[in-house]
């Protein structure tokens, strides 16, 4: 599964031994792997502050999980042809630099070998500081990436409204692709090049009338030039004074004139719009996806630093002063036993708040003073983490 839990009890004697009967219980029964998560000891401030900084951190953490899922949906959307490699190149490179230098970092490799990275939010700094960095360093990545996305969603868009009218039918469909300056009489005060729809039925009516649907048509000057599922796109020559006749009889024989007349400046202005959105995409792309690579790993680091501060808070608000507690990562082996590991997490350190504990036995029962929905709410400090990014 790529879900865990992180929950936290106290350290002294008692809770550590409930730590240890949790892990027996759950390896026995095979509910989840469980790993020591380190934190480290941070300037706790006044408990005010620590209130304060608690919801802002709950902010925090859904601006962070928001911002990695916007940035995993971009790669997919980047990468377009490739997106069975997508997970690939979701990674948590720069993390665990010590343990796995030279390795590509999976997430679940990350979050279950978690380190504090001490250079980039030092542990010596106030709280507040910390939280502060992390807050600027996602809101700059969000800033970069709404910035970077517009300018290829924007590219691809233009280009795709160009790939979308050459797909259509031969009614609506550019032309810029098709025709050629030799499919048309050029020039002439007297003569016109049409180009007539025919329905596919009617290729053989229209070879042997088109010549006389008016006056003053040019005899075999009609050609194929393309053709969909539906018809076919004839040129044909005639006189300049007698379209609108020409049209007219046409239209009452099931074909449609297409209002075309080739302009070799629009021709060209549109071919080469093709050949620079193509080209500007393909000059974007690895830019881009490299950027975003790079700074979704980035975010997700930042992020799961954000659950450790989360941790560390919440306990010593739960757990008071001095700090002292242990934070343990869970990760359950299936959906199924979800249910089961919770039922032994909640017996087991049932003591640390019988009215939690049970409040969970029965939902009718209210936690004064508790904000939160009971189902948030348990004995022991309690975090998901969810590594369903594309989910």
């Amino acid at each position: 599964m790529s879900e865990f839990w992180l929950i936290s009890a106290p350290g002294d004697k008692e809770n550590l031994k409930a730590m240890e009967k949790m892990n027996t219980v759950t390896s026995k029964s095979n509910l989840s792997n469980n790993t020591k998560f380190a934190i480290p000891d941070f300037k706790v401030g006044t408990l005010d502050s620590l209130v304060g900084l608690s919801d802002e951190l709950g902010k925090l953490d859904t601006f962070a999980e928001s911002l990695i899922k916007r940035t995993a949906q971009s790669v997919v959307e980047v990468m377009e042809d490739a997106k069975g490699k997508v997970q690939e190149n979701l990674l948590a490179n720069g993390g665990l630099k010590e343990k796995m230098k030279c390795l590509k970092i999976d997430l679940t490799s990350f979050v279950t070998h978690f380190e504090w990275d001490m250079a980039k939010y030092p542990a010596k700094q106030p709280l507040v500081s910390v939280v502060d960095t992390l807050a600027k360093q996602l809101a700059q990545i969000e800033t970069d990436l709404k910035s970077r996305t517009a300018t290829y969603n924007t590219l691809k868009m233009n280009l795709e409204s160009l790939e979308k009218k050459s797909r259509e039918t031969l009614f609506t469909r550019t032309l810029s692709d098709i025709v050629n300056k030799e499919d048309f009489v050029l020039g002439s005060e007297y003569l016109i090049t049409l180009l007539v729809i025919v329905p596919k039925p009617s290729y053989i009516q229209w070879q042997k009338t088109y010549e006389s649907l008016s006056d003053m048509v040019v005899p075999r000057s009609t050609k194929l030039i393309t053709e969909d599922k539906e018809g076919g796109l004839f040129t044909v020559t005639l006189f300049r004074k007698v379209i609108d006749d020409f049209k007219t009889k046409a239209k009452e024989n099931k074909f449609t004139v297409r209002e075309f007349y080739y302009d070799e400046k629009e021709i060209k202005r549109e071919r080469e719009e093709m050949s620079r959105l193509l080209s500007d995409k393909k000059q974007q792309y690895g830019p881009l996806l490299r950027w975003l690579k790079v700074n979704f790993s980035e975010a997700f680091i930042a992020w799961i630093h954000i659950k450790a501060l989360r941790v560390f808070v919440e306990s010593v608000l739960r757990y008071g002063l001095p700090v002292n507690f242990q934070a343990v990562l869970l990760q359950p082996h299936k959906k199924s036993s979800t249910k089961r590991l919770r039922e032994v997490l909640n017996s087991i350190f049932r003591h640390l708040d019988e009215v939690a504990a049970a409040s969970l036995l029965d939902a009718s029962v209210e936690i004064p003073g508790l904000q939160l929905s009971n189902q948030d709410y348990f004995p022991y400090v309690y975090f998901h983490i969810d590594l369903g990014l594309l989910d």
